[in-house]
């Protein structure tokens, strides 16, 4: 809500990175997500790189070369840093100056002759890191799709709990188990009981599946007893990657009550590498979920209309399976649902501003993650303990194997992107995993 379009986001734009400039390229030079890597093989420190086609911008290169040299100082020192914090740290100033100046030098205008090709290294030969210190990790379920699915399931007369259209449900998660994209997981062990069982037992969970999320970092945060306006909300967003968070549904089912989460969730949240800013997603902004008449509405301090105006984002979120057996025929990865983004009950925003009601302070850092993004059509759903609805109906994968919950060697594939006409298209990479049989 507080970017506005400007030359970054013109669609004519070419880089004389060629595959930036293909149709179906995540990171167009319209894009340009921050990210941290280092070169695989090497001993070296992590950096800031920026993703541009299939290569990394690696920005302490570019620091070094001077091309930097007319930034602030302090925003110099911020692209030299082994992870995100400091960028994130200053401001949206700092990464809106930083982005436009990245446009300059990655555009098609002859500067390729002067620059080379040694600021970039190649995707396939890089190793992708955690974007940031991740300090605190908080996990939504802004989706009253979802909500209303999952509240079937247990609760078919009463679905929705009394408060969930009045605030924004969350959790506080597990940062330390927190991972980059291509980070295999082993299957939890914990408690389970069977409704047959008089006794709970102890073993891998057996009903292991994934939710499809997006998480956003937070950049400037907030001091203790300070709460976040919503019409000023943004200015503490950074940007959003894809979120994976694994969820362990027989352990989470025995434990929950009455505190919630705890051992089904901790055992491991996977996200992608790249951090798209809220500047490159201006082009894609939308009004926010409609409420169906009869709903109530925000309370003041949730209440906002530039966000009912703006606070949504057109983007689309896909999960794909694949199997051992899949990979072993060579067989793409399977379509399991689609959905989008926009048809969130609650915004950005409204998730930021109520978890800074009370007076609790975010930092640089601090990953937020939207809950499970379901819509309200077939195929939309985003775990497949929705889509099998809790077990009793199978998915069958162009192997003829069926699946109603996750199988040791399968993997896990969750896309996001943004398109809108006029505008060219912004991705935000992978967001993967296999599950590894318990230890």
């Amino acid at each position: 809500m507080s970017h506005s379009l400007d030359r970054t986001h013109d669609p004519s734009l070419r880089s004389w990175v060629e595959t930036a400039n293909q149709k179906d390229t995540d990171f167009p030079i319209q894009n340009l997500p921050f990210g941290v890597f280092r070169e695989r093989g090497k001993a070296e420190n992590s950096r800031i790189g920026v993703a541009i086609g299939d290569r990394i911008l690696d920005l302490k290169f570019c620091c070094q070369e001077g091309l930097l040299q007319e930034l602030p100082t302090r925003l110099q020192e911020a692209c030299k840093a082994p992870n995100l914090n400091p960028l994130m740290a200053l401001g949206n100033w700092a990464s809106s100056t930083l982005r436009a100046r990245l446009s300059e030098l990655l555009l098609s205008n002859g500067q390729q002759k002067t620059l080379g090709t040694n600021l970039l290294v190649p995707m396939v030969e890089a190793e992708l890191l955690l974007p940031a210190d991740i300090g605190d990790y908080t996990d939504f379920y802004a989706s009253i799709f979802h909500a209303t699915n999952v509240g079937k399931l247990f609760r078919p007369a009463r679905p929705l709990l009394p408060n969930y259209k009045h605030l924004p449900i969350a959790y506080h998660g597990r940062a330390s188990s927190i991972v980059p994209s291509g980070t295999s997981l082993k299957r939890p062990k914990g408690q389970r009981k069977d409704s047959g069982d008089s006794i709970p037992n102890f073993g891998p969970s057996q009903l292991l599946d994934y939710e499809v999320e997006v998480g956003f970092f937070i950049g400037v945060g907030n001091q203790l007893g300070q709460p976040i306006v919503i019409d000023r909300a943004e200015e503490s967003i950074f940007g959003l990657c894809l979120v994976n968070d694994w969820s362990a549904r027989d352990i989470q089912a025995w434990e929950y009550q009455p505190l919630g989460p705890f051992l089904g969730k901790s055992f491991g949240t996977t996200i992608s590498p790249w951090v798209v800013t809220m500047e490159a997603l201006a082009p894609f902004r939308c009004s926010a979920f409609s409420r169906p008449e009869g709903d109530p509405l925000p309370l003041d301090y949730l209440s906002s209309s530039l966000n009912s105006k703006l606070g949504g984002i057109n983007l689309t979120v896909e999960v794909l399976l694949q199997s051992a057996q899949m990979r072993e025929q060579g067989i793409e990865p399977f379509l399991l649902s689609r959905a989008s983004f926009q048809e969130m009950y609650w915004t950005l925003a409204q998730m930021l501003v109520h978890h800074s009601c009370n007076g609790c302070n975010l930092r640089p850092g601090d990953l937020l993650a939207s809950g499970t993004v379901s819509g309200a059509e077939e195929g939309s759903q985003g775990s497949l303990l929705e889509i099998s609805q809790r077990g009793s109906k199978a998915i069958k994968l162009p192997t003829g194997e069926t699946r109603t919950f996750l199988a040791d060697a399968d993997e896990v594939i969750i896309r996001g992107y943004c398109e809108r006409e006029g505008f060219t298209r912004v991705g935000f990479g992978e967001c993967r995993g296999i599950i590894l049989p318990a230890r």
